[in-house]
């Protein structure tokens, strides 16, 4: 029997704001942190500064083990969770990914990384149009949880609705985490935009192409359109393109206005996974033939060979074709 019945893997604010969501519906949940001093820190004072103003509940313990849980939660930086899966225990509770990205080296999204490091192992995806602060304060919102196993996302689903977290059932794993990773990039060009005065006019129809080469990789890889059209493509899309909380797209508005990205990441304390994810993206479309013309472009100007009127340039002056 496990002590306890969910586990929350990253003790950011994407992963405390789960485990405060769920301990709230009365569950116990461990929240797991990589740094021992900054778990016994969390445990005792019940805050996170990732989250302030949050409370962690009572049925919710911090700690520098593994919990032992039916499920896991895992909400690590992209790039950290081939070491995390690594480091886990062989009792093996089912994964629920809660990260966005693509692994730089292998261009594997969140599902396949498990796959190939943990053959076999049950795996869900829950990604959404989802902010830490708001999860974390009871506001509504909706999210999809996709598992190809419907007996699994069932299940799933079940144990961790919320009163304020409205969860959509999906058999799309891969284009559920397509969405997740490629809006971030998207979100890059949108704050560009707005940083660099171009207008709404620019950011709506950049939106509405990125939904478009988005939908165009999901089918190649062998995912569905549709899915990158639901709350895990354009859901999470809009909200990261014009959310002024998103991480991505407040880089986005910097670069846009004239700072230098070095500059910028140097100043942050969080991840802000598109900068990884863009050129990763880039290259694991053209391995399948698909045009990525704005992955292309952010890909350009986060490495330095662009600034911002060379990366408008080059989109708008692109071959005129059919919609």
């Amino acid at each position: 029997m496990s002590d306890f019945e969910i586990g929350v893997l990253g003790a950011g604010a994407w992963g405390t704001a789960l485990a405060v969501l769920v301990a709230k519906q009365g569950r116990k949940v461990a929240l797991w942190a990589r740094d021992a001093e900054r778990a016994a820190v969390m445990e005792a004072s019940r805050l996170n500064p990732r989250l302030p103003g949050v409370v962690l509940p009572d049925s919710l313990r911090v700690s520098y083990e593994f919990p032992d849980a039916q499920i896991l939660l895992v909400c690590v930086p992209m790039q950290h969770l081939r070491g995390t899966l690594l480091a886990l225990p062989q009792k093996r509770a089912v994964l629920v990914l809660c990260c966005k990205g693509l692994e730089q080296n292998s261009l594997l999204l969140p599902p396949e990384l498990v796959e190939s490091v943990l053959p076999g192992q049950q795996v869900a995806m829950l990604t959404g149009p989802n902010f830490a602060d708001e999860i974390a304060a009871g506001l509504p919102a909706a999210s999809v949880l996709a598992a190809t196993d419907a007996m699994l996302r069932a299940d799933l689903m079940a144990a961790l609705r919320s009163d304020t977290l409205r969860l959509y059932g999906s058999a799309d794993v891969l284009g559920a985490a397509l969405g997740g990773a490629a809006k971030n990039v998207v979100a890059i060009a949108s704050g560009v935009v707005m940083g660099a005065g171009l207008g709404e006019n620019a950011r709506a129809a950049l939106i509405t192409r990125g939904i478009a080469e988005i939908a165009r990789l999901a089918v190649a890889l062998g995912g569905k359109a549709e899915t990158v059209s639901g709350l895990s493509g354009l859901g999470d899309l809009l909200l990261t393109c014009t959310g002024t909380s998103s991480r991505n797209y407040s880089l986005g508005t910097a670069l846009g206005k004239g700072e230098a990205l070095a500059a910028i990441l140097q100043s942050r304390t969080s991840v802000t996974e598109g900068v990884a994810t863009a050129p990763a993206l880039l290259a694991r479309a053209k391995a399948v033939n698909v045009e990525m013309p704005i992955t292309e472009a952010v890909t350009a100007l986060l490495a330095g060979r662009l600034d911002v009127a060379g990366t408008m340039r080059a989109l708008m002056g692109r071959a005129l074709r059919d919609e």
